[in-house]
Formats: structure tokens, sequence, C-alpha cells
């Protein structure tokens, strides 16, 4: 039996300040860090809604929990909507902020959880941040939540370039202690789309895998793993 290496402490939550920006993703990280600190500076909230929008992996997620973060820091209320939560049966009028996630994943119940949480929210002067991988005009929602999503600040978000990427890693492995040599990042992005979501959690299983087996990390450990991972699919 293996023994697997116990987790030590909690992934560090994310920050405007470490989202790696691509193309014209600035934009959108300058207004964010406006917004957080407009609410936790105490300015009249509420106003138009930011909307994000781009592929899997170019940072919306990322950048709506940093947000968050940034707001709850401060003792302040957050709101939170995805494709797998489950909605809370009311608003709450403390919330500062209020969240929308994978908005294009939402089934008929969780739209009609949003619209009314975002009439609720435009009420009591809350902030609406959300994101999907569609424009507002292109998601597949009730049209009335579909023209709210859209009628505020909205921003494409761009993937990675492979330098960018590649830098991303390589930083997530020295904070990890973790030694990854150059041929095994050229072997996980020519094999892996640049979605850094999926990166990330590989890079993770890699770190634990190459701790269990007792071994530096190769292109060949890195085939091991995902080979044993298929087989036990």
């Amino acid at each position: 039996m293996k023994q697997l290496p116990l987790a030590i402490g909690t992934p560090p939550l994310p920050t405007l300040d470490d989202f790696v920006v691509a193309g014209g993703s600035d934009a959108a990280v300058q207004h964010l860090r406006a917004l957080a600190a407009s609410i936790n500076g105490g300015a009249p909230a509420g106003g138009a809604p930011v909307y994000l929008w781009g592929p899997s992996g170019c940072g919306k997620t990322h950048l709506l929990r940093a947000l968050a973060a940034a707001v709850r820091e401060r003792g302040r209320g957050v709101g939170w909507l995805d494709a797998t939560t489950t909605a809370p049966s009311e608003f709450d009028a403390t919330w500062s902020l209020l969240v929308f996630d994978d908005c294009e994943r939402f089934d008929a119940e969780r739209q009609q959880a949003a619209f009314a949480r975002f009439v609720q929210a435009t009420g009591s002067q809350t902030v609406v941040a959300a994101a999907g991988r569609l424009p507002p005009v292109d998601l597949p929602l009730r049209d009335d939540l579909r023209s709210r999503l859209g009628w505020g600040l909205v921003f494409a978000l761009e993937p990675l370039p492979e330098a960018q990427a590649r830098g991303v890693l390589q930083r997530e492995a020295r904070r990890r202690g973790l030694a990854l040599p150059d041929e095994v990042v050229d072997y996980l992005l020519v094999r892996f789309a640049r979605d850094l979501g999926h990166l990330m959690r590989l890079l993770e299983r890699l770190d634990t895998f190459a701790l269990v087996h007792k071994r530096a990390l190769t292109v060949p450990l890195v085939r091991q793993m995902l080979a044993e991972e298929g087989a036990a699919a």
C-alpha cells in the first residue's frame, strides 16, 4: 500500500495581484481593483454590473474569486451562485457583492434565482459581477436575465500565450518547492490546452504523485501518472 503524503495547509486564495494578464485582459483587472477599493472604502455601491467572458482557462473564475476574497477580507458579505451550488432561498441585503459564475450553464431554477437576486441586488445597491464562456448576447438564458447581464461593463478575456503559461507553471512549481524541468513543461503544454485551471490541478496531482513515489518530476513520471489515472477511470 502506498503511503500518501499529508496535505499541509490549504492553497492560498487567488488575488487580483497574482493574475497574469493576457492581451486585453488588463482593463478588466484594473476595473475589478477599482471596484474592490470602492466597495471596501465604503463608497456608494450598486451601479452597472460587470461581466467577464472568454474560453475555459482564461481566468474568469480566478478574477471573480479574487474580487470576492478582497471584499470578504474587509468583513463584507458576498453572495455566490454558479452552476453547481444550491441557491439559498433568500437574498441577503447585507451582501456588498453578488457573483454569478458559469452563467451559460444555469438551468431554469438557477436562472430564476439569478434574476430574482439581480433585481434585489439593484434595490439594495449591491454590486453584481458575473462571468461565462459566451458574451451576454449569446448566453442561452431567459431574455430578462441575459439583458441585465449585458447592460453593464463587458470585458473579453484572452487565454495566456505559451510563454506566459510557462511562467505561471514555473512560478506555481517554485511555490510548491517542486523542480519542474523544461521538458516536462513542453510535454504538458503540447498534450493539454492552455487552460490554467486544468494545468494547476494537474500540477497539484503531479506534486502528490512525485512525493508518493519519491521520484523527481520527469516526462516518464507524468506518463506513468496519466496511465494509472486512465486505468482507474
